[in-house]
């Protein structure tokens, strides 16, 4: 690449720091990348016992080649229209726009993705439909210069993808084998078709209790985009 590829990464409070953590450090090592992590007037982010700090200012930031929204308690972004003004105002100009688990609905509450296919955390994907969007199963779905993950560890798996698009597969392939990236978890419970029956609807039933108290933040927003 002649010219840095600007790649820009919002925190905000209640971030999964895996959803961030895992792309980034796969997109650190892209040839020719630079990685511009923002908040809000560049305030430090907790995530539970320890920060992100010295952040850059999003407000600040004129543009970029791709914009990629960790997920995480992500009501919080969502009911804070400057954070969702600055992340419409750059995603519109992005040449991807992209996202981790969850991040799928703050760029869809920002209006991004009206009418795409994106992944999600499989408790909250069919909420993105709220917002205009198209929920997908996929681990890892493209549509157009969109592209999302689904879960936390999908993070990683997206960022690969993503550096392939960009750079080719042999560069994604470099980098994953200078990260190591072979993962064999020792247990086949991933996802909810895989996941034990009594395992499934313990989580199950914790995560909707959550999305129920969080679903009129997603209704405000859906009704203030539309």
């Amino acid at each position: 690449m002649s010219t840095p590829f600007t790649i820009v990464m919002p925190l905000y409070q209640g971030i999964t720091q895996l959803d961030f953590t895992g792309p980034y450090q796969f997109f650190s090592r892209l040839p020719g990348a630079r990685v511009i992590v923002a908040s809000l007037g560049g305030a430090p982010v907790d995530v539970e016992s320890f920060s992100f700090a010295n952040l850059s200012s999003l407000e600040a930031i004129a543009g970029c080649d791709l914009l990629c929204l960790p997920g995480g308690t992500c009501t919080n972004a969502i009911e804070n229209a400057d954070f969702l003004a600055a992340i419409r105002r750059l995603g519109l100009s992005a040449s991807y726009v992209t996202s981790v688990c969850t991040g799928s609905l703050i760029l869809a509450a920002a209006g991004l993705l009206q009418g795409k296919r994106a992944a999600c955390h499989w408790a909250w994907r069919d909420e993105l439909a709220l917002f205009g969007a198209i929920p997908d199963e996929g681990r890892v779905v493209k549509d157009g210069h969109i592209i999302t993950g689904g879960g936390v560890t999908a993070g990683i798996d997206f960022a690969l993808v993503v550096i392939a698009e960009i750079a080719g597969e042999e560069v994604a392939q470099s980098i994953q084998l200078g990260l190591e990236y072979a993962p064999e978890p020792p247990f086949n419970a991933g996802r909810p078709e895989m996941a034990p029956q009594a395992v499934r609807e313990k989580v199950t039933v914790k995560l909707q209790q959550t999305i129920q108290e969080k679903m009129p933040i997603l209704q405000q927003a859906a009704r203030k985009l539309h």
